[in-house]
């Protein structure tokens, strides 16, 4: 789709990014004050709660205000960002590197395993909330966050258009809200406020032992979700996003936790949810329904985002096709992706059912994504130094300092690998495996197409020489050779005996930059008479549409009529090589099933059934 249509005022694209970008980081509050006080004893100390706090408050600053709104946000990829992107960016547009798209696809693949804890740990800590209010609800927080999961799964199909519209309203009521719980808070204990000062972190961080290294585990929950700002900037440039940070965003957040912490200091009990005894007791229930609201948005958030990635990935070659739905004709990102879909729901649901407790899921969250912001801090290293031209002196600087911050982060949540944390790594290296294994049977495809490639020309004269005769009309041929002539003509001539007027072979290219214009969509090249050799390139945020694009075709010179056009594509048997230079007999298994099960050509590229020809081969890798 294009993306030409124009954008609304900066003002009303900063409050949609509200509902879109904030979910996850916004609603933060509801467990990452009480995870680190459960790290810390039930009666911290004075020093002990003000040092949290300052811990709090500068990661807010430093990881997401400075790292990725004021540094990450200024690398992009025509305008995209993330990990992805970032990767796409370097190592294949730049260099093709190997070291650093394994880095950028691990990362990816991370987001993935973080991404099915994200909306169990929100839901159910949203819910718990009960646990104040009505007591005797307890028994059924479980089951109704299970049941919300299951129908935000459920939905996905039709689509977040409508809905959509009214993320953003609702999500600046919450951070309207949980800043003034935050400001009652802190007018019972003022003296809160001294936590400002980094000293009090700084000093927590060197007089409490192996505690205090323990609790940058839970303090980084707090920044679980800025990644998503970086992921994100493609749907609202960075603008919007920095506007809403640093007007609504981090000012509702500083002030919340501010409050969490005032309350303790005062005396509050820290076995119940802190969060919610800021509320007062009359309007504790209307509140806990706008938290779960809440929570089912960020969860919202974070599907959304698994599409996209899948989508990306899909188009540099690293997964499988699969079916892709467009739920909206006005907004690019408005997509369904069923078995990414399912799948998260089954991995979401199991994790609620297995930890039972946000409590038991917080023990496990974060050690995925706390990876993934260090990959992105050695990526932007590599930036600093290639794309803005840095010394190796500043880059080195600033990334360090970064890199430095982010291994603090991760080797504390690597503590909780025992506890659960395993969970999101299995998860992200699975996911690792298949990228892994789908690009390497790919590869292994085009190369021993290419060994049988016959030159152009050799072929027209042999098909001259046979007395093949050409038929009216125009034949288009699917192809991944970008020179030879394509191998399912070859077969096409062999076995039928008979060949088109007008022959196309046409490679769909994905380019490592998200969008392409239209202009330089198709190429074109007659190298033999009637011969036609075409390239569609398409960017990684694009779905293919190969009809509408040689649509273009007249344009250029080539005789191609929409409705006497045949398109022929083949369908591929994997076989493992018998000479034994192939690739081992289990990836060629593995990719095989992958193959067979993947979207169809004729689907994937938008191909009328009813003038696809299909021609099976075998092909051995």
């Amino acid at each position: 789709m294009s993306r030409t249509q124009s954008k609304p005022g900066l003002g009303v694209m900063g409050l949609s990014a509200l509902g879109i970008v904030f979910g996850d980081i916004g609603t933060s509050p509801l467990y990452t004050f009480k995870t680190i006080l459960n790290m810390t004893g039930n009666m911290p100390a004075p020093d002990v709660i003000l040092g949290i706090l300052s811990l709090i408050l500068w990661t807010l600053v430093i990881v997401t205000s400075v790292k990725y709104v004021g540094f990450a946000m200024r690398v992009d990829n025509d305008g995209e960002g993330g990990v992805l992107a970032l990767m796409s960016l370097l190592a294949v547009k730049k260099h093709r590197r190997p070291t650093i798209v394994a880095i950028g696809l691990f990362g990816a693949a991370l987001i993935y395993g973080d991404g099915a804890i994200t909306p169990a740990i929100s839901v159910l800590s949203a819910l718990e909330g009960l646990n104040i209010a009505t007591p005797s609800l307890s028994p059924y927080v479980l089951p109704t966050a299970v049941a919300i999961l299951v129908a935000l799964f459920a939905i996905q199909p039709l689509g977040t258009e409508r809905i959509g519209k009214a993320f953003g309203p609702i999500m600046a009521v919450w951070f309207f809200s949980i800043a003034i719980l935050g400001l009652w808070g802190i007018s019972r204990h003022p003296a809160v406020l001294v936590a400002l000062n980094p000293i009090y972190g700084i000093r927590f961080l060197f007089s409490n032992g192996f505690t205090s290294f323990l609790v940058l585990g839970g303090v980084f929950l707090c920044v679980t979700g800025a990644e998503a700002l970086y992921a994100d900037m493609g749907h609202f440039g960075p603008r919007p996003i920095r506007l809403s940070w640093s007007a609504i965003v981090l000012p509702s957040l500083a002030l919340n936790y501010a409050g969490q912490a005032a309350i303790v200091l005062g005396g509050a009990s820290t076995t119940d949810n802190i969060f919610y005894q800021l509320c007062p007791g009359p309007i504790l229930i209307p509140f806990i329904v706008l938290a779960t609201i809440a929570t089912i948005i960020a969860s919202q958030s974070i599907i959304t985002g698994a599409f996209s990635m899948t989508r990306q990935a899909i188009q540099l070659g690293w997964l499988p096709r699969v079916r892709i739905a467009q739920t909206s004709a006005e907004g690019y990102g408005q997509i369904y992706v069923g078995i990414i879909n399912w799948l998260l729901m089954i991995a979401t649901v199991s994790l609620t059912l297995f930890f039972g407790k946000s409590d038991n899921l917080a023990a496990a969250y974060g050690i995925a994504v706390s990876l993934t912001m260090l990959m992105t801090s050695a990526l932007l290293f590599i930036a600093m130094r290639e794309i803005w031209g840095w010394s190796l002196l500043a880059g080195g600087a600033v990334a360090g300092a970064f890199l430095c911050i982010d291994t603090s982060f991760f080797v504390a949540n690597l503590t909780k690998i025992a506890d659960g944390g395993y969970v999101p790594l299995l998860l992200a290296s699975l996911i690792y495996g298949i990228m892994w294994v789908w690009h390497t049977g790919s590869t292994a495809v085009v190369q021993t197409l290419s060994e049988r490639g016959i030159p152009v020309r050799k072929f027209l004269e042999s098909v001259v020489s046979r007395k093949i005769p050409r038929v009216p009309g125009t034949a288009v041929f699917l192809t991944r050779t970008l020179s030879e002539t394509p191998p399912v003509m070859v077969w096409h001539v062999l076995r039928n005996r008979a060949l088109h007027e007008n022959l196309v072979a046409l490679t769909v290219v994905s380019e490592s930059v998200p969008w392409i214009e239209n202009s330089g969509r198709l190429s074109l090249t007659e190298i033999e008479p009637n011969f036609w050799r075409a390239t569609a390139r398409y960017g990684f945020m694009e779905r293919p549409d190969i009809p509408a694009v040689l649509g273009r075709a007249l344009e250029q010179g080539c005789p191609v009529q929409a409705d006497d056009v045949v398109y022929y594509v083949g369908h591929e048997t994997i076989l493992g090589r018998e000479d034994g230079r192939g690739l081992p007999l289990w990836l060629v298994a593995v990719f095989a099933w992958m193959e067979r099960n993947s979207v169809h050509v004729t689907d994937f590229f938008r191909l009328p059934s009813d003038g696809v020809v299909e021609i099976g081969r075998q092909i051995a890798i």
